[in-house]
């Protein structure tokens, strides 16, 4: 009896002891695993840190340009890649035409019937009540859709917002999510720094020019030069990849301001960790 109690009681030491073992290595590999999400998460918020310093660099030649291009550079054993975008080359929810819209709604994917009615819904969602849409009207439309909520009427909050619009499926969101904006205030986008797909939006561009300014683009690129245009607002994208494989990406969109001492240098708009939305 003596000799099964204590061969019982080894057991149990056993078991308690690799339960304690497996539990302290899970523990290091889960605080080994923060540690580097940490390292790649400031490795990326230096890429957005440099991004600001670089589309204002005092030497002109210097400066980053806000047409998408890819910065990379090392910083302690992560390698950091940046793209700024002007935001004046996007499509304004609030402030672009209907042609404008269509037309990206189109180069998205839409056909043409389908681009006009999501358009003439943007335009009443964004609308204030009796400027040219009809409340009532709007709201029983997406009562009739299955819908518990109705148009704003009144200006974007959000770009995420643009997903409540009747006729909005989250694929065309996906597709068109990079090339919008809520803060450029421009009716028709800056062609200079405008994305491929918002160049096909921009009416009374043809052909030969869109040709020629994609020419232009992949020149100035490959010469490092800075892109024409240089807005106020730019979003960056920092995405930072330490030697393991650790990851970490930060979307930013910054608003720089001209001020006199004490004036902030620039103002967040957007702050987004990851891909996801």
């Amino acid at each position: 009896m003596a000799l099964l109690l204590v061969l019982w009681a080894c057991t149990l030491l056993a078991i308690l002891l690799g339960g304690y073992a497996v539990l302290a290595r899970t523990e290091a590999l889960q605080t080994r695993y923060q540690f580097a999400q940490t390292r790649a998460h400031y490795a990326a918020e230096a890429g957005v840190m440099r991004a600001v310093y670089a589309v204002q660099d005092p030497v002109v030649t210097r400066r980053w340009a806000g047409d998408g291009r890819v910065y990379p550079f090392r910083f302690d054993d992560a390698a950091v890649t940046v793209t700024v975008t002007d935001e004046g080359g996007k499509v304004d929810l609030n402030a672009a035409t209907p042609e404008v819209l269509k037309g990206l709604f189109h180069a998205a994917g839409l056909d043409e019937a389908a681009a006009g009615k999501l358009v003439v819904n943007v335009v009443a969602w964004r609308s204030f009540p009796g400027i040219g849409t009809d409340a009532a009207h709007d709201s029983a439309v997406y009562a009739v859709a299955g819908r518990d909520y109705g148009p704003r009427h009144g200006p974007f909050a959000s770009l995420q917002e643009l997903q409540l619009v009747l006729g909005m499926t989250p694929a065309l969101y996906q597709r068109i999510e990079p090339d919008i904006t809520l803060w450029s205030g421009l009716a028709i986008p800056d062609p200079n720094t405008a994305p491929p797909l918002v160049l096909a939006a921009i009416p009374g561009l043809d052909l030969q020019q869109l040709q020629a300014l994609k020419a232009a683009r992949e020149r100035n690129s490959r010469e490092a030069a800075p892109a024409i245009g240089g807005g106020i607002t730019h979003s960056i994208r920092a995405e930072a990849v330490l030697a393991d494989g650790t990851r970490a990406v930060i979307h930013a969109t910054i608003r720089f301001q001209v001020g006199g001492m004490g004036t902030q240098p620039y103002k967040v708009l957007r702050w987004q960790e990851g891909d996801g939305e």
